[in-house]
């Protein structure tokens, strides 16, 4: 089989992936809003998560080197924001990507998406779990058992690696000279066609990694803190501190 056969194949099943992925983020969220109680309950857990995790890498927000990959990364890879508008976007050109994006810009974006869709995934179900519990303030102990009612350790794991990999691919992207000036020129057109949350995201990732000169300690970092995290609450215990 070409290279290039082997490119078509790859592309055909980035953008099955993507389609797979997109449709079930975008169904859990149209579930939420469906259900007034479950879409505050949603809020609330995820405002949870995101005061948690903004404890847990306090000192990396507040570096001087780190800090603005921080916010990026648990805002909007590993954090609250709502990806609806991002994610429409992508479905409505998926297929003008699909034919003009390489590979590798595929790849980044189906793993951004991924994550999302596991992250609404997980967050439905501790929902579930957590019913009422959510109506009032959310305890580390009720946390912490809905997480193993919940179960999926290897889908948690997942998630985190997922996270990671994310990572290096917008890395990977940041540290590309030809980057930023074809950002910067693509601004106007994409909001003029509609992109605009899509080319915003791509750019705040971009300038993200590129504050750092190496992001191999950062996102080591993040990821052996929260998969520590996972085993530590799939163990029965608590939030390490």
């Amino acid at each position: 089989m070409s290279d290039s056969e082997h490119s078509d194949l790859d592309r055909a099943a980035c953008s099955a992936a993507l389609v797979r992925f997109l449709g079930e983020a975008r169904d859990l969220r149209l579930a939420a809003a469906a259900d007034p109680v479950h879409g505050r309950r949603r809020d609330r857990l995820r405002q949870w998560q995101s005061a948690r995790l903004a404890r847990t890498h306090a000192d990396l927000l507040a570096s001087p080197l780190y800090g603005v990959a921080a916010s990026f990364f648990l805002d909007e890879l590993y954090g609250p924001k709502d990806f609806s508008e991002r994610d429409a976007e992508v479905e409505r050109i998926l297929p003008l990507m699909t034919s003009m994006l390489p590979v590798s810009g595929l790849r980044t974006l189906l793993l951004a998406v991924e994550v999302d869709a596991l992250s609404e995934r997980f967050d439905a179900a501790m929902v579930g779990a957590l019913g009422s519990a959510l109506d009032r303030t959310l305890s580390e102990s009720a946390y912490a058992a809905a997480y193993c009612e919940v179960g999926d350790r290897a889908g948690r794991l997942l998630q985190i690696r997922l996270v990671g990999e994310t990572g290096e691919a917008l890395d990977a992207l940041a540290r590309k000279p030809f980057v930023r000036g074809a950002l910067k020129m693509m601004h106007g057109p994409a909001h003029l066609a509609g992109l605009g949350e899509l080319h915003a995201f791509l750019e705040r990732g971009f300038e993200a990694f590129k504050s750092m000169r190496d992001a191999s300690e950062f996102l080591e970092t993040i990821v052996t803190r929260e998969r520590a995290i996972a085993i530590a609450l799939f163990a029965g215990r608590d939030l390490p501190a």
